[in-house]
């Protein structure tokens, strides 16, 4: 599998902390506004432009998009964001709670998504899919990269830890949430074959961690501009999406809990009752985080339950079913609650591990009447799901720390 050096659009060093934003689908119009005050730079008014057309209500009108590259343009020509003269790669490393994952920003034929050597586990949704077409069309850039793993494999992540430890990054700065980003520029032309090679000596397939809708969104046009352009350059950047690829290893995914609005027209005791029928449910006297698969922790009526799977709700063999996320939409959120679809049903939200089992709490206390701590999916999982080409129920995965956007973009021209 081939992996390809770019010139990227990244911001001037001395703006690098200020450009670097969360990524678009993190946050609300609102959170994006307000996180935007008295900064200028933020690259939060490229990717949600919507926040700089406060009389625009429709986050998919066509202004934003225009808007969008309209931004973009500035930053280039105010020389906030400044385009590489040689095709580089780039590492990028992420130190967090005194863990650390470093991967290769490099791009990706889309014909290695489409012949699924870029491996999916997630259904993608049509309208977030077409909202990263028109954006990404519109800038004529991947504004945004994805975010893709590899199993474990010595060669490679040997090299590029070699080369972090033997060269100065050019960026280095800590985000407001604590998590420390570095950034290496790998230009000279014997380090971007070395690399190249042993890649593509050494990973075989990479697969989706977050960004599905990217990665789709960025083939689609691909494909749109060779069907619209029969002459177009198999080499034309458009032709190829940008991705920070981490080892398997270093990838950290935290649990994704779940919080309901209410309990279906039953009692607590009913409740209860129905759910000892598939899982072994016993009363704990504090905020019950699971230690372990197929546990689970409810919170109902200010009181915390530990909940076993009994063994007949899940088969070690089948890999969606063994999912604890499958279990409890099988067995207790479906069939009890009622939640046919936890994509579609307003009584369901979810909640991030990062934001901790106090949030579960608070949410119980104001909207919402029951709550579940996971345990947290295994980044094994998540391969073999892939690797048996099956989807993952919604919600599976929550990976920490979130790849900052605005720090190297991947530009379909030179500027």
């Amino acid at each position: 599998m081939e992996i390809r050096p770019f010139k990227a659009l990244r911001p001037a060093p001395n703006l690098a902390s200020k450009v670097a934003c969360l990524p678009y689908d993190v946050m609300n119009t609102e959170e994006a506004a307000k996180m935007t005050e008295g900064n200028p730079y933020s690259f939060l008014h490229v990717i949600r432009s919507e926040i700089d057309l406060p009389q625009v209500s429709n986050q998919y009108d066509q202004q934003v998009y225009e808007k969008a590259q309209k931004n973009l343009h500035n930053m280039v020509k105010n020389q906030t964001l400044i385009q590489d003269q040689t095709p580089s790669f780039y590492l990028y490393r992420q130190c967090m709670n005194g863990r650390q994952q470093l991967g290769i920003v490099a791009c990706h034929s889309i014909d290695d998504y489409e012949s699924g050597l870029i491996k999916k586990h997630e259904f993608t949704r049509p309208e977030k899919e077409n909202d990263r077409i028109r954006h990404f069309d519109q800038c004529d850039a991947h504004t945004e990269p994805v975010f893709l793993t590899y199993r474990s494999e010595a060669n490679f992540t040997r090299l590029i830890r070699q080369y972090a430890e033997e060269n100065e990054p050019v960026y280095d700065f800590a985000t407001e949430d604590g998590i420390q980003h570095t950034l290496w520029h790998i230009s000279s032309s014997e380090w971007v074959q070395k690399i190249a090679d042993t890649f593509q000596k050494n990973v075989e397939v990479l697969y989706i961690a977050d960004g599905h809708h990217r990665t789709a969104s960025a083939a689609k046009i691909g494909f749109k501009r060779r069907k619209e352009n029969p002459d177009l350059d198999i080499n034309d950047e458009s032709q190829f999406l940008m991705a920070v690829s981490f080892p398997q290893e270093d990838l950290y995914c935290m649990e994704y809990n779940r919080v309901v609005k209410d309990l279906n027209g039953m009692s607590v005791d009913e409740l209860l009752a129905r759910v000892s029928q598939h899982f072994e449910c016993e009363p704990v006297d504090k905020a019950y985080q699971p230690k372990e698969k197929h546990e689970f922790g409810m919170l109902l009526n200010n009181h915390w339950y530990r909940l076993i799977a009994k063994p007949h709700t899940f088969s070690e063999n089948d890999v969606i079913q063994q999912l604890d996320v499958s279990i409890l939409q099988n067995y207790l959120l479906q069939p009890i609650l009622g939640i046919m679809d936890p994509r579609t049903d307003k009584r369901i939200d979810f909640v991030g591990g990062i934001r901790g089992i106090e949030e579960l709490e608070r949410r119980v206390q104001n909207d919402m009447k029951l709550a579940f701590s996971m345990f947290p999916t295994t980044i094994e999982d998540l391969l073999q799901v892939a690797d048996e080409d099956k989807i993952m129920p919604p919600k599976s995965t929550w990976f920490e720390p979130k790849l900052r956007s605005g720090i190297f973009l991947h530009p379909f021209k030179e500027y």
